[in-house]
C-alpha cells in the first residue's frame, strides 16, 4: 500500500532508539526523508546509518536536547518546515507522588507537554501554507487508562492531549492533522526501567514482575516497536487527512473502555 508521502520530510524526535526509532524506520521505508534527533550522537548516527543502508533515503542527524530552548532552536534552524512532525520525549520517572517535588512536576510538564506544543507552534503554520501536514505526538496509554506509578506522566501527557483536542479542529480544514499515539507496554528500554522500579518496590524478582505484567496484556505479549512504527506511518499518510484530534491506543487490549 502506497501511503502517498514519498519525498516528504519528517522531523522525528528522540529517534535513536525505542518507539521514536521505529517511527523513523517505517517512515523511511515509505520514502520519507528524515531529520532524526536525540541527545546521544553515537547512538543517533548508528541508527541513521542503519536506515540509510536499508532504504537509501536522505537522513540528517542532530544531536540536541529538544526539551531545552537551545535544543529546539538548533533543530529548527536545520529543519524549520517539516511536512511531518513526530514529537517524542522520554517519560518522567515513576514512583509515589509523595516523593515528587515541584521541580519534578515542572520537568515532566516541560518535557511531555510544553516541548511538543512549542514544536507544533514553530511548524504548523508552514504546514497550513502548504496545505499538507501531519503531526503525531507519542504520548502514553496512561492518558486513557491512568497508571498508578506513572502519575507524572498521567498528568503532563493529559495536558498535551487537551491542548491538541482543540487545535486539531482548527488545522484539519487545511489538510493538517494532529493525532496522538498512546503506547502501552512495548518491548523497549522504558518498559525495562519501569519494571525494575516495580521490582525494587515490591521486593520481587524482575523476571517475575515482567511475567506478571505480560499476563495483564490480553494479547499475551508486549508490543513490538515495528508495530508502533507502522501505526505512526499510517497517521502520517496522505490518506489519513480525515482523522484528527484522535488518541490511538496501542496496548494489546489492556484499556477496558469502549470509547
Amino acid at each position: 500500500m502506497d501511503l502517498g508521502i514519498r519525498g516528504r520530510q519528517a522531523l522525528v524526535c528522540a529517534s535513536s532508539k525505542g518507539l521514536g526509532l521505529a517511527c523513523a524506520q517505517q517512515l523511511a521505508r515509505e520514502g520519507v526523508e528524515l531529520v532524526m534527533l536525540a541527545r546521544g550522537q553515537e547512538a543517533l548516527e548508528a541508527a541513521a546509518q542503519s536506515i540509510r543502508a536499508e532504504t537509501g533515503v536522505k537522513v540528517i542527524t542532530i544531536a540536541a536536547d529538544i526539551i531545552t530552548p537551545e535544543g529546539r532552536a538548533k533543530v529548527l534552524a536545520v529543519c524549520p518546515a517539516p511536512d511531518i512532525l513526530v514529537t517524542n520525549a522520554g517519560g518522567p520517572k515513576p514512583g509515589n507522588f509523595r516523593e515528587w517535588s515541584r521541580e519534578d512536576w515542572l520537568a515532566a510538564v516541560d518535557a511531555n507537554m510544553i516541548t511538543p506544543i512549542e514544536l507544533i507552534r514553530a511548524t504548523v503554520d508552514k504546514m497550513i501554507e502548504r496545505k499538507f501536514g501531519r503531526i503525531v505526538n507519542i504520548t502514553s496509554a496512561s492518558v486513557k487508562h491512568p497508571i498508578e506509578h506513572l502519575g507524572l506522566s498521567n498528568g503532563a501527557r493529559a495536558g498535551l492531549t487537551g491542548f491538541v483536542a482543540g487545535l486539531a479542529r482548527q488545522t484539519v480544514a487545511h489538510n493538517v492533522t494532529i493525532n496522538n499515539l498512546l503506547p502501552g507496554p512495548f518491548a523497549t528500554d522504558r518498559l525495562l526501567q519501569t519494571t525494575e522500579r516495580l521490582a525494587r518496590d515490591s521486593g520481587k524478582n524482575i523476571d517475575e514482575v515482567m511475567a506478571q505484567r505480560k499476563k495483564m496484556v490480553p494479547a499475551g505479549r508486549f508490543g513490538e516497536p515495528s508495530e508502533f512504527g507502522q501505526a505512526c506511518a499510517f497517521l502520517c499518510s496522505a490518506g489519513a487527512g480525515f482523522m484528527t484530534g484522535q488518541n490511538l491506543v496501542l496496548d494489546g487490549g489492556i484499556y477496558p473502555g469502549t470509547l
